[in-house]
């Protein structure tokens, strides 16, 4: 769903009438009718009842007629800030993260960001969720990406249109390989080496249930890289994100198997200001992540 289209959707509600709003927003009428068939097939309700003289909105029409008027109101705040921005838009913005696919979704946001002022600095500190955690509250990280949702209510959230599922990174001559998806029972056979984190939390009860009792802990780990050797040696097999198993095992012709276990992602920062006043270009992100992320569809 495009901003466009909402601003089409409008001058119809407006208007009541297609070829009205055709001549507004200069477009032929049936253009205009194939972009509302379009977004009323992406919605998959009927937005409007289309009559010779009259076009009337739904009742699924009065309600996202709401909605598109929040978005673009939302849409012309944003500019107006950019635009009242005085001072140069610069300075260093420093994000923490452990390893996972959902950084693709915030360089989607940082790169737009950055060809606008190119001032800005972006800093990358790697680390488990305790981590990330732990630097926030001391003003280390202007960002943190976490899996959890459980946080004190001094952070702000924004959820990340991401879910990293659970996989193991194993030996291709592992007998589990030959399986797309595992079961809990197929990992309680398993030596693994998991998540430092997951330990210290004790996550095995949640993820096993009363089969944790039984799991054979080879080793943890706290970034996954250095994992592949343990792996290699055939110490055990690494329970981790399968985006992050394959991009570091494919090369080695490793397998990593699908487990029905997945981890909403969220970006999020402190509510309350360490500083007086944010630095400018942190600033200028958070207003770009509040806008993007919650449209997600703007930028992909």
């Amino acid at each position: 769903m495009e901003i466009r289209v909402l601003q089409y959707f409008m001058a119809v509600a407006k208007h009541e009438n297609i070829t009205k709003a055709a001549e507004e927003l200069h477009l032929t009428q049936p253009t205009l009718s194939r972009q509302l068939t379009d977004l009323e097939e992406e919605l998959g309700v009927q937005l409007l009842v289309r009559g010779k003289r009259k076009t009337q909105l739904t009742e699924a029409g009065l309600m996202f007629k709401t909605r598109a008027q929040e978005i673009l109101s939302l849409t012309e705040k944003t500019k107006e800030q950019f635009a009242k921005l005085d001072e140069l838009v610069a300075g260093d913005i420093y994000i923490g993260a452990g390893e996972t696919e959902a950084m693709a979704c915030l360089a989607k946001v940082l790169a737009p960001l950055r060809r606008s002022y190119p001032h800005i600095r972006f800093h990358l500190v790697s680390g488990n969720e305790d981590l990330i955690y732990d630097y926030l509250q001391k003003g280390l990280l202007d960002f943190g990406l976490v899996c959890r949702a459980d946080a004190p209510r001094m952070y702000v959230f924004r959820r990340i249109p991401h879910d990293d599922v659970w996989g193991l990174m194993m030996r291709a001559d592992n007998p589990l390989a030959a399986k797309e998806v595992l079961t809990r029972a197929d990992l309680v056979e398993e030596p693994l080496i998991l998540s430092e984190q997951a330990m210290k939390r004790h996550e095995l009860d949640h993820y096993f249930g009363s089969a944790a009792e039984k799991i054979e802990v080879a080793g943890t780990y706290n970034l996954l890289y250095n994992t592949i050797f343990f792996i290699e040696a055939g110490i055990g097999s690494a329970l981790c994100f399968k985006g992050m198993a394959d991009a570091v095992g494919t090369s080695r012709g490793w397998f990593s198997g699908r487990w029905s276990q997945s981890c909403a992602r969220r970006i999020m920062w402190s509510g309350a200001e360490i500083r007086s006043s944010p630095a400018p270009a942190v600033s200028s992100w958070r207003l770009w992540t509040r806008f993007f992320l919650i449209m997600p569809n703007t930028y992909y």
